[in-house]
């Protein structure tokens, strides 16, 4: 019988396959294809599901296998290793690929949306800033903890480190005064680099009009915004906001038994980087909420009396994402409440 899903165990030289027909019996069990190879072994197959785990070069490989006709699944790799666990021992490429095959064919597993080359690239800007900004925080802690060694001590606060240090820089003895001249010139050319990619970056939101719309939601800057399309596209992928917000991690996790309904901490699986922009960005909501009359930001401010600072904070963010799902997936105008 004809092939019809396809499990692939990615590498960076030799990868695995495992096929099955439509009574799930094995019909294609490669576990080394060279990876000149697996494009002409793929165009050779009749049009199937193809399956394979999200993780670097997946979207990649999914562009290829779709020009010829195939349907390709991208899976977590969490939701994947259950099934490669089950029944068996020991781990290897064939386990993993029928494990992968195994999975794609579950009619509840989720699914990562598949991104084009634009989107990826788009991204890399946003990887390579968030690169940056750790880079900036790690010199700026270092040179904290050089100046604490010669009994200056200066608050967290990066302006005043730049600040504390170009003063007290003429104090020190030679080789501190080398080593942290050294470490003010590298923070000075790091925010040269980060303020070079917020160009970037606002230029990305602005070109396109999905983003611009986005954009109008309160909490959500010009950083969020394209991260946010270039990550889930359309949004139609996910049934509503709710998924979306599950998705990036900000619902509760259920420890429910008994018919008791226990809620805990937010899960915080998904993408920590979109959720730490929604976060940011609805912290900033909340602290501008303040004395304000309109119904939003009352809304705001009772929430956090009621149930603290951060959790009014995370249910901000959950909310934007609905509503970021919301203008995307429907082509509308945010309209703030009346």
């Amino acid at each position: 019988m004809a092939i019809v899903f396809v499990g692939i165990d990615l590498a960076k030289k030799v990868f695995a396959l495992h096929g099955v027909d439509q009574s799930g019996r094995a019909a294609l069990v490669r576990p080394a294809v060279r990876r000149e190879q697996l494009l002409e072994v793929i165009a050779r197959l009749p049009a199937c599901t193809i399956g394979m785990e999200a993780c670097s070069g997946a979207h990649h490989w999914a562009r290829q296998f779709q020009q010829f006709g195939h349907t390709v699944r991208l899976m977590a790799p969490k939701l994947v290793a259950p099934y490669r666990m089950s029944g068996k021992r020991g781990k290897n490429d064939a386990a993993d690929a029928a494990a992968i095959c195994e999975a794609l064919q579950r009619p509840n597993m989720r699914f990562v949306p598949i991104k084009s080359e634009l989107a990826q690239s788009r991204l890399c800007i946003h990887r390579v800033r968030q690169a940056l900004v750790a880079e900036r925080t790690a010199c700026i802690n270092r040179i904290r903890g050089l100046l604490s060694e010669f009994g200056i001590v200066l608050p967290l606060r990066a302006e005043t480190v730049r600040r504390g240090a170009a003063a007290h820089l003429e104090d020190l003895p030679q080789w501190a005064n080398t080593a942290i001249g050294d470490g003010l010139s590298d923070l000075h050319r790091l925010d040269e680099r980060i303020a070079e990619y917020d160009r970037h970056v606002e230029m990305i939101a602005r070109a396109e009009e999905a983003s611009r719309r986005l954009m109008t939601v309160p909490g959500v800057g010009a950083t969020t915004a394209s991260a946010l399309l270039a990550s889930i596209g359309q949004g139609r992928d996910f049934k509503n906001g709710r998924q979306l917000s599950a998705w990036l991690g900000m619902t509760p996790a259920q420890h429910s038994s008994g018919g008791k309904q226990r809620l805990g901490h937010i899960t915080k699986v998904g993408d920590s980087y979109l959720r730490s922009l929604l976060i940011l960005g609805a912290r900033a909501m909340l602290q501008g909420a303040r004395g304000k009359t309109d119904r939003l930001s009352r809304w705001a401010t009772s929430l956090a009396e009621r149930k603290g600072h951060w959790c009014a904070v995370v249910a901000i963010a959950a909310r934007n994402a609905r509503i970021c799902w919301a203008v995307l997936a429907k082509g509308e105008e945010y309209r703030a409440p009346v």
